[in-house]
């Protein structure tokens, strides 16, 4: 019974964050985007807890993610073809701008960044579109880099100790779909 709550306990504050995001975003944004902001909200909890586990994101994750967007955009295909054919392009876009930026990094960062972080922005490019990846990339990593040059300063951490990025990102995607 221990270890079952043990290995649970850090998901028990998922409802809380998907009870403040009905509460803040009722009335306020259509059922489509609501679902697809509480989608976001499960997989990126769900990705930081992996993530501080293990300082790895599973493929399979990335693999659900993209699954279940893809689930969420089929019907509006059919029922509203050109709302849907709007924000296909949005969330094509942010997954291109996602993953691309993530990918330069990995690539001029000499894999200093996971590649599964790149994965990961990218599906969730998909989820907040173009108008959304950007802010949510910025504070994300402002707030990863504040955090690790002050650990580095306090000598927690040393200049090529490895910290997870998704947590950091899981903030900035918070605040982006609580707040825009």
């Amino acid at each position: 019974m221990k270890e079952r709550f043990k290995q649970a306990a850090p998901y028990l504050g998922l409802p809380v964050i998907l009870t403040a995001l009905v509460l803040l975003r009722a009335g306020k944004t259509d059922a489509l985007a609501m679902l697809q902001s509480g989608m976001i909200v499960v997989f990126g909890y769900i990705a930081s807890v992996f993530d501080l586990r293990t300082k790895k994101l599973p493929n399979y994750l990335i693999l659900v993610m993209i699954s279940a967007w893809v689930l969420i955009m089929t019907p509006k295909l059919f029922l509203d073809t050109d709302k849907a054919i709007d924000m296909l392009l949005d969330s094509l876009l942010g997954l291109a701008i996602g993953g691309g930026v993530f990918m330069l990094v990995y690539l001029i960062s000499r894999k200093g960044l996971g590649g599964g972080d790149v994965k990961f922005m990218a599906a969730t490019g998909l989820y907040l579109g173009f108008h959304k990846i950007v802010p949510a990339t910025l504070c994300g990593t402002i707030l990863a880099a504040l955090t690790g040059l002050s650990l580095m300063a306090l000598k927690k951490i040393g200049r090529k100790d490895k910290m997870p990025l998704a947590p950091f990102l899981y903030i900035g995607i918070l605040l982006t779909v609580f707040f825009l």
